[in-house]
């Protein structure tokens, strides 16, 4: 039975269906409210003389009110998963999923927020008038390249954390596959050349931190072929990429970038014919994370690559934005983290990559969502980061 073919009364019949019956998540109280004391404390009058501590010592909202310990997941629905522009109402399913992976694996309260509009500037007057509520922003499935804009205004304009999960969730899981598949194929980051597919948020992110982790070379393609500084078709971020990308400089497609190169990352819908998956270098590491169809299947990656991962649970090697974006929030709360910086994303990447540690294989080249160590690993790297970049506030 497809989703197309589950009609209206046989749903809630349907395990995936009845698992989403009234959302997935709730608010629940932390305190007591069994009679009339409890009443005056946790509202008024008692409440009252809180909120006017917090009028003459604005800082003491993180200690009396739940402000420093929720983050909001923001979307405008535009590119959910990979449905496309679906909207703000069915966003919600993801939204909420995401508050919930917020919770189990980071132990962060968040509120899914779905926003009615497409206008960039509409997006950033929203999130910086509901700000105050909140000790963090995570934005979420915002079509590129508005996603870039919204972001950056976000970060100027907030001192708490903005973070575009798309973009930052997905490169620091990479870089962590990347920097432990060296490890099991020998080889140190700045020996390897990298290609790859996609130039949209996500490939973008990706390309910036392995650039910044030390990559040898790194050349990124759009579905018009590799972009470089000849091209006179780019957007303002693709030629920010063109800048500080493709030493080699290539021109031409994507295949022809792929001969002899050490790694392919895939992260569009575009498809890869094995005969030019042949031609990657011996030893190659294939991250095929188009999900649910890889732009190469690990049937066929597997037969040229050393290390191949995905971006799906049935497979080893998942590359799961979960195994970041809990810590990295987690870990910047703990010390009410103005900003996340470049520096705390890599040392998210770090941690990820020394919970796998010397047990790194071609199978095994980052841990499972439900390894236990993942969460706290990357919390704390993020927090001693945050002290080390000064933009910790406790």
């Amino acid at each position: 039975m497809t989703l197309e073919t589950v009609t209206m009364t046989s749903r809630d019949d349907t395990p995936l269906f009845a698992l989403h019956k009234g959302g997935k998540i709730e608010m629940q109280s932390t305190v007591p409210l069994r009679d009339r004391d409890d009443l005056s404390l946790a509202y008024t009058p008692g409440v009252a003389e809180v909120c006017m501590a917090i009028y003459h010592e604005p800082d003491l909202v993180n200690d009396y009110t739940w402000k420093n310990q929720v983050v909001a997941v923001v979307t405008d629905g535009t590119a959910v998963l990979g449905l496309g522009d679906i909207g703000p109402e069915a966003s919600l399913p993801v939204m909420e999923g995401k508050a919930l992976l917020f919770k189990q694996f980071g132990n962060v309260d968040s509120v899914p927020i779905a926003l009615a509009t497409k206008d960039v500037d509409e997006i950033v007057d929203t999130v910086i008038r509901m700000a105050p509520s909140f000790g963090g922003i995570n934005l979420e499935d915002i079509s590129a390249p508005r996603c870039f804009e919204i972001e950056d205004r976000l970060k100027a304009a907030l001192d708490i954390p903005v973070f575009h999960d798309d973009q930052h969730g997905t490169a620091i899981v990479a870089l962590a596959a990347m920097k432990s598949a060296a490890r099991v194929t020998g080889r140190d980051l700045h020996e390897l050349r990298v290609v790859v597919s996609g130039a949209g948020a996500s490939g973008v992110a990706v390309s910036k931190i392995i650039l910044e982790a030390g990559i040898g070379d790194i050349g990124l393609a759009d579905s018009k072929g590799m972009i470089h500084k000849g091209r006179t078709d780019l957007t303002p971020i693709k030629a920010q990429m063109a800048a500080i990308t493709n030493r080699s400089n290539y021109t031409g497609t994507i295949e022809e970038a792929m001969i002899g190169a050490d790694v392919f990352i895939g992260l569009s819908a575009g498809k890869i014919a094995e005969e030019n998956v042949a031609k990657l270098a011996p030893n190659a590491m294939i991250f095929a994370m188009a999900n649910p169809d890889p732009e190469i299947h690990p049937d066929v990656a597997k037969h040229y690559a050393r290390v191949v991962a995905t971006g799906r649970s049935d497979f080893p090697n998942q590359i799961n934005n979960v195994l970041a974006f809990p810590g990295v929030f987690r870990g910047a709360l703990d010390v009410r983290a103005s900003a996340i910086t470049e520096h705390m994303k890599l040392a998210a990447a770090d941690a990820l990559c020394e919970v796998v540690g010397d047990d790194a294989a071609e199978d095994y080249v980052i841990p499972s969502v439900f390894d236990p160590r993942v969460g706290p690993s990357v919390a704390a790297a993020v927090a001693k980061a945050a002290h080390e970049d000064g933009v910790a506030r406790i």
